[in-house]
Order: C-alpha cells, then structure tokens, then sequence
C-alpha cells in the first residue's frame, strides 16, 4: 500500500479522472461511520474512509494496484451507515474492474475463468454433480419423516429453480439439507439444475460485469428451458 506521504501530492493529483463516477466520493464529510462499521476495518491498515477519500482526490492508480480493494468484503455495512449515501461498495467494484484480469487474486481469477468454461467454479463435471445431489438426498430420506425424499433434477414445469453455491457440492454438502428439508415441509415444487447451477458469481466479486450478465444469462436460459416460474438464489 503506498503511504501516506506518497499519496498526498496534490499537485500531481488528476481530480477529474472519478468525477463521472456514480457513488457519491466527493460527498465525503471523513465522519469515520464507514470504517466503524466495517468488519474489515484495520486489516493490512485498510480504511474505508481513506479509500473513499483517494478516489475523490484521483489517486485510483493506487488503489487499483493495492491490495485494500480485495480485502473489503462488499457486505454494505460502510454505506448503510454513511450519512452521505456514498456507494462505498459498488465503489469498490469499481476499482476492482480496472485491475489486470490476470492479477486478480488467484482464487477468484480461477474461479471466474473455470464458471465461464465449464458452468461451475469447480469444473465439477455433470456426471458428478448429480452424483452428489442423489448421494445428499439418499441421506435425507434415511431421516425420519423424510422416507420419500428425492431431489429433483432439471424438473420440467417445477415453481422453484433454487441455484446452489459451490461449496455446498464440495466441503459443505450438509448445508443443502437444511434448505431441501423446508422445500419437502413445505410441500414445494422445486428443482435444481444438471449445467449451470452455480450460484455463487464471481463476475460480481472481481467488478467483471460482463461475466456476471453471462452466468445470470445462463441461470435464466435454465429456467426458460424448464418453464420454471421462480427462482430463489441463495448466494
């Protein structure tokens, strides 16, 4: 992270270069609510507030390059307390989409590339991800009260298409239960999907827009196909 004394330099401060931005940076009053608020706060010396303060001057280069912007979390804490109304996280993926795709943090840069080829995070291939969705429900109908329990893939005509995150087909499988065992309570017609069931969009967490509309793209086209009415996107 540059310091202090680096970055105020006025003289050689741009001030025009974020002025199309939409998020509201020159309102800053540097009240300190955000950087309160946020649960990353003082991480690696991470402040919101200065983050927010070094776009309104121009200084994004240096956040750009910065590892600040990957430490914020964009859970909106910082901009629901802000008496501005700053749009502190959308800011942040802002600066993120200027970042050199292949410097992105590795995980998320893999991530995103693996979806935008294979339809998942994980490059888990179709055959086994129905695999573990049969394994997970076979477990559920060996609990009371839920003998005839099955997890319907690619339901034709079902009311609910429920997307799911990638952890859930790999290091947390438990967690599906809890969502199909209210499904099964609740006498809901509901599906998942074989392709393109991802949930989780790492477009939207790298400020990449354009992936995003693909993977959102795709979730629809599955419900299309379907004739599936709702969706419920946990992620």
């Amino acid at each position: 992270m540059t310091s202090r004394s680096e970055i105020i330099n006025l003289d050689q401060v741009d001030h025009g270069r974020c002025r199309s931005w939409p998020f509201f940076q020159d309102y800053c009053v540097t009240c300190a609510l955000c950087a309160g608020s946020c649960p990353a706060s003082g991480i690696d010396g991470f402040d919101p507030r200065m983050l927010v303060r070094m776009v309104s001057l121009g200084l994004v280069e240096e956040l750009v390059e910065a590892r600040w912007p990957w430490i914020c979390t964009l859970c909106g804490k910082c901009e629901n307390v802000c008496p501005m109304e700053i749009d502190i996280a959308d800011l942040v993926r802002k600066i993120r989409s200027l970042r050199d795709r292949e410097k992105v943090p590795g995980i998320l840069y893999k991530g995103l590339a693996a979806a935008l080829e294979t339809g998942n995070n994980l490059r888990l291939p179709k055959e086994d991800f129905i695999f573990i969705i049969e394994d997970v429900a076979e477990e559920v109908a060996e609990e009371p009260g839920f003998e005839e329990f099955k997890a319907p893939v690619d339901k034709k005509g079902a009311n609910l298409l429920t997307t799911i995150h990638n952890k859930l087909v790999n290091t947390h499988t438990e967690d599906l239960k809890h969502w199909w065992k209210i499904f099964h309570a609740a006498q809901e017609d509901w599906t998942v999907t074989s392709e393109h069931w991802e949930g989780t969009s790492w477009g939207y967490f790298t400020g990449d827009d354009a992936a995003m509309k693909v993977m959102a793209g795709r979730i629809v086209e599955q419900m299309e196909q379907l004739e599936i009415k709702n969706l419920l996107w946990p992620e």
